[in-house]
């Protein structure tokens, strides 16, 4: 897993519709929430999407985007993101060049670890976590994260 203060990785991955992102288009302007997941298919997978998504007008009213990663195609996505009514974009990484680079791979490269990546704008790693069967964990990441941009400044 990559530390907070690392440099994130540039990419550039499409989405379920085809459309290429980069991280700098994800992070003009706002910090982004890049989480990874193992598939489509999986009830935690659906579990933790669905966290994200019941969470994400708070996310968005603090400024941050959401992107996840897995290495299924455009269409499995597109399926998964219908069925979850997901109002945020799932990237595409078959051949899991972006998850080895952000240290989301599984052991020998197999499968794909459940890790939550919270991006400054400058693309900077500022939280990290890894919790592969602990959904909740991810989920205070993102309180603590909609928390800190909706704190009043400390008094000087």
């Amino acid at each position: 897993m990559l530390s907070p203060g690392a440099r994130a990785p540039h990419f550039t991955l499409t989405d379920d519709a085809g459309r290429p992102h980069t991280l700098a288009s994800l992070t003009e302007g706002a910090s982004l929430v890049l989480y990874f997941y193992p598939s489509d298919r999986s009830p935690g997978c659906a579990k933790q999407a669905c966290a994200i998504r019941d969470m994400h007008d708070d996310l968005a009213a603090a400024g941050i985007t959401v992107a996840g990663v897995s290495p299924q195609g455009a269409l499995s996505h597109a399926r998964f993101r219908a069925k979850h009514t997901l109002p945020f974009i799932l990237l595409t990484d078959p051949t899991k060049t972006i998850i080895r680079d952000y240290k989301a791979n599984g052991p020998l490269g197999l499968g794909v670890r459940r890790t939550t990546y919270i991006i400054s704008p400058s693309r900077k790693i500022q939280h990290a976590i890894r919790a592969d069967f602990n959904i909740d964990k991810h989920r205070e990441l993102l309180a603590r994260a909609i928390a800190a941009t909706s704190a009043p400044p400390a008094p000087a």
